[in-house]
């Protein structure tokens, strides 16, 4: 079952979805081991191919919430990571992983209550999600941090993520923020991260938007 953004993948035990709006190509899926994902058959996505368990496995490497599953046998369903993180992407998005609450995102997204992958080079046109634009337009940063954490602690529960308008991505919730390198480098439960690009205080705003004209329409 398809329509212009969402297409469906039946089997047997469990469905599998893609969401076009969300996928930003980076190849977890299609690269995965196995018989789930085969680029270029039809459909290139076979759940009956596999066990449900790898299945699960395999969709929730999506780090944009693009892929999703729906067990038909069971009441399995994907459950939110024990703790939130933000993890920077060297001269790319942000990837966020947790229990999110993502401020307008629409209902027929149900991956982004898990996962997403935000804007931060200001470009994309499906803000404040991703869209690859980073890429022609050569936004540029490693994704290191300087700023010392807030405090350390406990990092579940619920993060509310609230795109402010032509701002900054207003983060309220236990958060960890993780550099490209891998470095768990920032904890707290309030944070304003840059998604104009502008910021020379990255990943966090400096309100460099203002001055750049940044605009999240």
């Amino acid at each position: 079952m398809a329509d212009s953004d969402v297409t469906k993948y039946p089997g047997k035990d469990i469905d599998v979805t893609w969401d076009e709006r969300l996928c930003i190509h980076i190849g977890e899926c299609g690269k995965s081991e196995g018989d789930l994902f085969i680029g270029g058959r039809n459909p290139w996505c076979q759940p009956d191919q596999t066990n449900v368990e790898n299945t699960i496995d395999v969709v929730e490497r999506c780090p944009s919430g693009a892929l999703v599953y729906e067990c038909k046998n069971s009441d399995q369903s994907e459950a939110a990571s024990d703790e939130n993180t933000v993890h920077l992407v060297y001269n790319g998005p942000l990837y966020v992983k947790g229990k999110l609450t993502i401020k307008h995102a629409p209902d027929d997204m149900p991956g982004t209550k898990f996962r997403a992958a935000l804007c931060r080079c200001g470009e994309s046109e499906n803000k404040p999600f991703c869209d690859n634009s980073h890429l022609k337009a050569g936004f540029e940063d490693t994704g290191a941090i300087g700023t010392r954490s807030e405090t350390a602690q406990q990092q579940g529960g619920e993060l509310a993520i609230n795109p402010a308008k032509n701002g900054p991505l207003l983060l309220t919730g236990n958060v960890s923020i993780i550099s490209s390198s891998g470095r768990v480098a920032w904890q707290g439960s309030n944070a304003a991260l840059c998604r104009c690009g502008h910021s020379k205080n990255k990943p966090f705003c400096d309100g460099s938007h203002t001055a750049a004209g940044f605009t999240s329409e």
